[in-house]
């Protein structure tokens, strides 16, 4: 079964049609993004660290981490990938064990990011990754955080990001994610130059799935966007009956709204960071 679902999850990134993953974050969510029809799951590092009480940024314990991806994997029926941010180590050996342990479980791809660290560390663990017996078939997606992070802009900024998914291609992934960018431009450029599916995320509704698939992104993912929409409720109450969300609207954190019944509310906004501040100690 796993192995037909890597099988199939590949595919996806080869379709007629854009691949749309909106990140989950637990059973639930799971089943609720599964029961909508999607054709695979995805999760968002930051958003299940949170629905556990722990910050991005790798705090959330690898043992939390497989019992909430076996929560997940035992309510799927469709493939499932999980974002492991960099592997929870600088060591490739034991990121890949990591990995072994959630392909054994039965996921069907990962997430894994370079964040600030050398090109040389991330092309290793891909290697690593990629020759294990039990990680054959997993789908590798690999995110290079050049425009997160602002590591170049501009033309250096493409150059960059073309020189790293051009080396982790080489070194086994499937799949590139560059988080950040949203230019059609930028997509053009990137999918002339890396001959491996890529994969931007939705960070407002000016980006177009339309064009940016046409011009070369095959997957496109949310984040935890959708998450902060979720839990945001729970921050104005009142908008379950006052307004109707609409995804990855976030208001601004002075805005007012006319409830229907006459009243002034101050809605309250919930975003990455103050989403993240809460589980660091003061």
């Amino acid at each position: 079964m796993a192995e037909q679902l890597r099988i199939l999850f590949k595919a996806l990134h080869q379709q007629s049609e854009p691949l749309i993953l909106t990140n989950v974050w637990d059973a639930a969510s799971a089943a609720i993004i599964q029961a909508s029809g999607a054709r695979a799951i995805a999760t968002s590092s930051a958003a299940l660290a949170w629905s556990l009480g722990y910050p991005d940024g790798q705090a959330l314990p690898k043992a939390a981490l497989l019992d909430a991806v076996n929560n997940i994997l035992r309510l799927s029926r469709v493939p499932v990938t999980i974002d492991i941010e960099s592997g929870y180590s600088q060591d490739p050996d034991e990121v890949t064990a990591f990995v072994a342990q959630l392909a054994e479980l039965g996921v069907a791809g990962i997430n894994i990011e370079d964040g600030s660290a050398g090109v040389a560390e991330m092309v290793a663990k891909i290697k690593a990754i990629r020759v294990h017996p039990r990680c054959q078939g997993l789908f590798i997606n690999a995110r290079t955080d050049v425009y997160l992070l602002g590591l170049a802009s501009g033309d250096a900024a493409v150059a960059m990001t073309i020189d790293r998914l051009t080396q982790y291609q080489a070194a086994g992934a499937d799949g590139g994610f560059i988080p950040g960018a949203n230019q059609v431009e930028t997509a053009k450029r990137l999918s002339a130059a890396v001959d491996m599916p890529l994969n931007f995320m939705l960070l407002n509704e000016q980006m177009d799935i339309g064009e940016l698939f046409a011009a070369g992104v095959q997957r496109f993912s949310t984040g935890p966007a959708s998450f902060l929409q979720a839990y945001g409720t729970l921050l104005n109450p009142i908008l379950l009956n006052s307004i109707k969300a609409k995804p990855f609207q976030q208001q601004p954190k002075d805005a007012v709204i006319a409830a229907d019944n006459g009243f002034i509310y101050k809605v309250i906004a919930l975003d990455f960071e103050r989403m993240n501040k809460l589980f660091i100690p003061s």
